[in-house]
């Protein structure tokens, strides 16, 4: 009898005591993704992780977020858009409710870029930078190339003919060659 009260005094303890509880899933929406730049999206806060190049270990990730108040995440990409439209001479920072993100735009190739420079725990002192990205890939990661593409239905791709088989005007048509004796 004394060992089955301990044993089950033993079990009831374990179960009592334990350090591993079971969470809530709560599922994150990828919101856009380019090569090892992912923005993800729950409720109203964003995150972005990012693959840091700025260390000599290439399997570094590094993530900042921020909440979407007063669409602070359209002020955000309108703010990196404009950026490849009038590219700023110098770096453009922006304070995260834990970090300080800044915006460093550079041509890559004759081609207009953007780097995110991450300031962890806005500290100068540690510093997380992502991949430069071109327009195209911003609008992949913030989910906007979604909206651009178009899809050509079959009946749509008839409809489009080659320039040869457009009709020319009457005083353009060459008319037909005689042949020489």
């Amino acid at each position: 009898m004394k060992k089955t009260i301990l044993l089950l005094t033993t079990l009831f303890s374990l179960s009592a005591f334990s350090q591993i509880k079971v969470l809530k899933n709560e599922s994150l929406m990828q919101v856009g993704k380019d090569n090892s730049v992912t923005l993800y999206k729950k409720s109203n806060k964003y995150t972005f992780n990012y693959q840091d190049i700025n260390t000599s270990n290439l399997n570094t990730f590094r993530s900042f977020y921020f909440h979407d108040l007063n669409k602070d995440f359209d002020q955000l990409y309108k703010l990196v858009s404009d950026g490849f439209i009038d590219m700023p001479i110098g770096e453009i920072q922006l304070e995260l409710p834990n970090d300080i993100i800044g915006l460093h735009y550079a041509k890559n190739y004759g081609q207009t870029t953007v780097q995110f420079i991450h300031y962890i725990n806005k500290s100068k002192k540690y510093i997380g930078k992502s991949q430069f990205l071109t327009k195209k890939q911003v609008d992949k990661v913030f989910g906007k190339d979604k909206f651009r593409g178009t899809s050509m239905s079959s009946s749509g791709a008839a409809s489009i003919q080659p320039r040869a088989a457009i009709e020319q005007p009457a005083e353009q048509k060459a008319a037909p060659k005689k042949k020489k004796k």
